[in-house]
């Protein structure tokens, strides 16, 4: 009888709090901050593209410790807006546009700032910069923006 109860549980324990924990121990892969990208590889989470143009790419990695990739600024708001976790449970990285060679370094996205009007690769038109660069808005602004032009 005890095993039938463990085995009926099993499903409950697959999406308990855990399992990402469990599941981030078996890989190379470090539990916080930006996970490598496999550039020409690795695909957006919200639109499939593959994430070649490294200045703009943007990770996030959710309370579960798994990291979503994505090619563009906005895609990474936009897909942010429709999951349950708040902001303070997220880790959320971008690309330091200006930094050499490129995609070399990452910064925390809600601390950098965006420089607007660049051709990314959805269309959302900004790159994260260290904050207080000249010309370039904070983090709260850029997000705005992306959210009202929605796609």
């Amino acid at each position: 009888m005890a095993r039938r109860k463990f085995v009926a549980a099993l499903p409950a324990l697959a999406a308990g709090p855990y399992l990402g924990t469990l599941l981030a121990g078996c890989s190379s892969e470090p539990l916080t901050g930006p996970a490598e990208i496999k550039w020409d590889r690795d695909t957006c989470e919200r639109c499939s593209m593959v994430i070649s143009e490294r200045p703009y790419a943007v990770q996030i990695r959710d309370p579960m410790k798994k990291v979503h990739k994505f090619d563009d600024f906005g895609c990474a708001v936009v897909w942010k807006e429709h999951q349950t976790f708040s902001d303070a449970e997220i880790e959320f990285w971008a690309v330091d546009a200006r930094a050499e060679p490129a995609g070399s370094k990452w910064l925390d996205a809600r601390q950098a700032a965006y420089l607007g009007g660049k051709h990314s690769p959805m269309g959302y038109g900004f790159v994260a910069v260290a904050a207080g660069a000249a010309a370039a808005v904070p983090f709260a602004e850029a997000r705005k923006a992306v959210l009202a032009k929605g796609k």
